[in-house]
């Protein structure tokens, strides 16, 4: 079996890892715009080219692919997926029409409130041009999270109180309505975290859930970044949640694979949610059509059922008929990231790699050149401890952070029991226990 991987960040290192333990032994095959060394030392072969069609497309047919998987969400965008199935290739990646429920978070809001589907908040979309209608909104909301309807990479979502006041808020409605439209929703308060699953248009195979955390620096301080960490559980819950809040959303994916499916076509590939636990219960913050990027990697290395089996279950429709299961392992994943980042990150630093213990490595947005390794500016490696304990697994994640050398940094908090303690008293008062 051929197998081809579209990507080449941290989340494809971690999927090419999974496809390299099959017991069916597949040729890996990849396309990736810079050398990710991870991942190249798996592959039969590798090609260094944009992730589009036009260089995926011909590569795949030249090759002759039986699988291909689709890492980030761009070339979703592009309509790779939509490529790749109508050249006879199944794909573990939606088309674009499906993808929309990411690509798209006007239609996907408003799909939601079509469908009547659990957990969507106050919201409205308001079209470029539209200052006056979207002042006027926030003021009645009082609270407001802004976000542009395209991709942002995780970073243009932007909330009152820790970004601006009501009059920030309502500025940078007005930058963004300059050049396009923006959605508008009632600042969700609580806990977050993330469930992800794999589909095959009818049935849902779902991952243990994670917590992932995206300001750069302990305590939760500074801007947004694309996740510098995430940790999970020995089983399916957070230490924060309850058995009901993890079925509350898996029942809202259901809805939404469901929705999808008799309103757009059948959704083929991963659906990620991403949640709140408020006072009110289980509320959706946005789907991705992807894994997440650091939650893959809480989870795709405690996978005991063969990934290559869970492709094929996809691309056949036959998801039913398999067995998906975890390691009951905790796991906790910290990203080393150049210094500076992400305002002023450095580029071109070189990162060595000493002993990092029984931790795992994952290289990200890193490139290789007369065989060293540098950072490009953006989250370079990803170390990750698996444990029986969420405790244990940081003390591994902390010690294999210790073996890499370069200008980088960490955030020291993710995973320690003074945080999750935080989470657990945090998700207790929510509860008014």
């Amino acid at each position: 079996m051929k197998i081809l991987l579209i990507g080449g960040g941290g989340r494809e290192h971690v999927i090419a890892e999974a496809i390299a333990r099959s017991t069916h032994e597949p040729d890996l095959y990849a396309v990736m715009s810079r050398k990710n060394p991870g991942i190249a030392r798996l592959c039969r072969e590798f090609l260094v080219a944009k992730e589009d069609v036009e260089s995926v497309l011909p590569y795949a047919r030249l090759r002759g692919i039986d699988l291909a998987i689709i890492g980030p969400e761009a070339p979703l965008a592009l309509g790779l997926a939509d490529a790749l199935e109508d050249a006879g290739i199944p794909c573990l990646g939606p088309r674009r029409a499906p993808a929309r429920i990411e690509l798209d978070k006007a239609w996907a809001r408003e799909f939601m409130r079509r469908r009547g589907i659990d957990g969507c908040p106050a919201f409205e979309v308001f079209e470029a041009g539209d200052i006056e209608g979207a002042h006027a909104f926030i003021e009645k909301l009082g609270d407001v999270a802004v976000k542009p309807t395209g991709l942002t990479g995780g970073k243009g979502v932007k909330v009152m109180g820790d970004h601006f006041d009501i009059v920030g808020a309502k500025e940078y409605a007005s930058e963004l309505l300059n050049t396009g439209s923006v959605v508008i929703e009632e600042n969700l308060k609580g806990e977050e975290f993330t469930v992800q699953a794999f589909s095959d248009g009818e049935t849902l195979a779902f991952v243990p859930a994670v917590q992932d955390h995206k300001r750069a620096y302990d305590g939760d301080k500074g801007p947004n970044t694309g996740g510098m960490g995430s940790y999970s559980d020995a089983g399916d819950l957070l230490p924060f949640m309850r058995e009901q809040d993890y079925e509350d959303a898996k029942q809202i994916m259901y809805e939404t694979i469901r929705g999808i499916k008799e309103d757009v076509c059948d959704y083929k590939g991963i659906l990620y949610g991403q949640f709140m636990l408020t006072a009110d219960g289980i509320r959706v913050i946005e789907f991705n059509a992807r894994f997440g990027d650091p939650e893959v990697m809480n989870t795709i290395p405690l996978l005991r059922t063969d990934f290559v089996d869970i492709l094929s279950a996809v691309a056949n429709g036959t998801l039913s008929d398999l067995d998906v299961r975890f390691e009951r392992l905790a796991t906790v994943c910290k990203y080393l990231v150049p210094a500076g980042y992400p305002e002023n990150p450095a580029k071109d630093s070189l990162v060595e790699v000493g002993d990092i213990g029984d931790a795992t490595l994952f290289y990200s947005s890193v490139y290789e050149n007369d065989g060293r390794i540098y950072t490009t500016g953006s989250r370079a490696v990803a170390i990750v401890g698996i444990a029986e304990t969420i405790e244990e697994a940081e003390k591994k994640a902390s010690r294999g952070i210790s073996g890499v050398r370069g200008d980088l940094r960490a955030r020291s908090d993710i995973g320690t029991n003074a945080l999750i303690n935080q989470r657990i008293e945090h998700a207790a008062r929510l509860r008014g226990s």
